[in-house]
Parts: structure tokens; sequence; C-alpha cells
């Protein structure tokens, strides 16, 4: 039995997949959802810290407000609330770290991300979760 979801979304078609899965798991357990974006800072570290690296944090935190948006008028459709929770740094770390403090007891999380690069990222970010987290996690594939 579950009682607190946590699903990882970036805005892509596996994310949506995985916030699907993750709203019909809160509803067959009657669990509080959750939903975290993480704007990847680790990409800007090689980057000269100018104006750019701020233009483009601000890009990726937009997306984010808006993916999240979207997850949670996908829920509130099918009568779930859902808490958003946008974090910034290493998605894996941010995501294990908002589970151990919303106490999930499971993850959701997209396969792969938006394009080939982010299929990668993404992909490795569900590892990561998979590996280190002490709770049960669920990879959605697409």
């Amino acid at each position: 039995m579950f009682t607190n979801i946590l699903v990882a979304i970036d805005g892509s078609e596996a994310s949506d997949h995985a916030i699907e899965q993750a709203i019909d798991e809160a509803k067959v357990w009657n669990a509080k959802l959750h939903a975290i974006y993480v704007v990847e800072t680790g990409l800007f570290s090689s980057l000269p810290s100018d104006n750019t690296v701020e233009i483009m944090y601000r890009v990726l935190e937009n997306e984010g407000n808006t993916a999240l948006e979207k997850a949670k008028n996908t829920a509130a459709k099918s009568g779930v609330a859902l808490v958003t929770h946008i974090k910034q740094g290493h998605a894996g770390t941010e995501i294990i770290r908002l589970a151990q403090r919303e106490k999930a007891d499971l993850i959701v999380s997209g396969s792969h991300g938006k394009s080939q690069t982010d299929r990668l990222l993404i992909g490795s970010v569900s590892a990561y979760i998979t590996t280190h987290s002490t709770v049960t996690t669920m990879v959605v594939r697409s």
C-alpha cells in the first residue's frame, strides 16, 4: 500500500506517461501525490558565469513551471490533488531528497527525456533513482 507518491517529470512524452501512471496509483491507494521538476544546474557548470547562464536557467525554470502546471491540470481532471515542487541541482539527488523529506513510499519516473540527449540524461536519472532510492521505484516506459 502506498500513501505518498512522488513523480519526477520533465515535460517529455515519457514524463506524461509517468504522471498518468502516478495518478492511477494515487487513485488506487488514495495516496497523496507530489510532482517534482528539477532544473539540472550541473549542465551549466562548465559555462562562464554571465547573463547567458541566468537566461538559460530562467528558460528551464519556465519549462519546469509549465510542465508542473500541465501535470497539476491532468491530475485535477482525474480528481487527484497534486503538490508541485521545482528544484535545482542534480536531478537524481533532488528527487531522492524530496522523496525522503515528503516520506514518499513510491517514486515514479519516465524512462527517458525529450531528445536524444535527454534520453541519456533522464535515463541516467531513472537509473540513479532505482539504484540509490530506499523506496519502491517505478520506471514507466512510453
